[in-house]
């Protein structure tokens, strides 16, 4: 699995929905809506140190001339060979964010039949009001601040009809849970983001029959296996569901 990850989730994928993508050696330079720049490779096998602190600095370069960037994040993978990545990006002022866990796993183990409290109902949602209820409950759960343009960008993706799918679980007419489906076009991938429960709802099953409900949407669209980047906090919810930690992968991220 780790091995269809790095051939097929890697450049080409994470550009799927980008303003402008430069290549810089094995580099691909990706500018997203809203000011981010976000930096990947199939792999720098074979790279020495001083190439890779180029690599860096060149990379950092590309982005800072362009205004309308204010933030770079260069996402690093535990498994890959790249000596003096991380003296290099701190050097060029990146800061290392919280670690994930690379989550593989197939879709079929995935899509079990999960029990839910009698008052729960899990739906996929289309129109505006409900993407906004759902942000209202992500933004609250995180302790994040409102982000208007978090909740517009997902409608203008709706609109547009991308593949993204939004599932929501309810109860009483509030928002309790919530998580996305991202089919990758091209691949046996579908990814899973965005989990969250308020926390007066978990441990009872939620979180987990969103994930089986979105595994199978993901196996009515042709896709094999599932994959999402997990905190130490969701990984032990996702690894009971059936994926499994392939290796790490750390943000570095760099503020104008």
């Amino acid at each position: 699995m780790l091995a269809a990850y790095d051939a097929q989730l890697r450049t080409q994928s994470e550009a799927a929905h980008a303003l402008s993508v430069a290549r810089q050696g094995p580099l691909w330079l990706i500018t997203f809506r809203g000011g981010s720049g976000f930096v990947t490779y199939q792999d720098l096998a074979g790279a020495t140190p001083r190439e890779i602190a180029r690599m860096v600095s060149e990379s950092l370069d590309h982005f800072r001339a362009d205004p309308e960037v204010i933030e770079v994040e260069w996402k690093t993978r535990g498994h890959d060979r790249a000596p003096g990545l991380q003296t290099a990006l701190l050097t060029n002022g990146f800061v290392a964010e919280e670690a994930e866990s690379i989550m593989l796993g197939l879709a079929q183990s995935l899509a079990a039949e999960i029990s839910l409290p009698a008052s729960v109902r899990l739906r996929r949602i289309t129109e505006a009001d409900d993407v906004w209820r759902m942000n209202a409950m992500q933004d609250e759960v995180f302790s994040s601040s409102p982000a208007p343009e978090g909740s517009r960008a997902l409608i203008d993706r709706l609109t547009a009809d991308d593949g993204l799918e939004l599932w929501i679980a309810e109860s009483g007419g509030e928002v309790i849970s919530a998580g996305r489906l991202e089919p990758v076009a091209g691949t046996d991938f579908a990814g899973i983001w965005g989990g969250a429960t308020r926390p007066e709802w978990r441990g009872r099953g939620i979180y987990r029959a969103l994930t089986a409900a979105r595994a199978r949407s993901a196996l009515r669209l042709g896709k094999r296996f599932i994959n999402s980047d997990s905190t130490e906090f969701s990984r032990p919810i996702l690894e009971r569901s059936g994926l499994v930690k392939v290796s790490t992968t750390t943000p570095y991220r760099w503020r104008r």
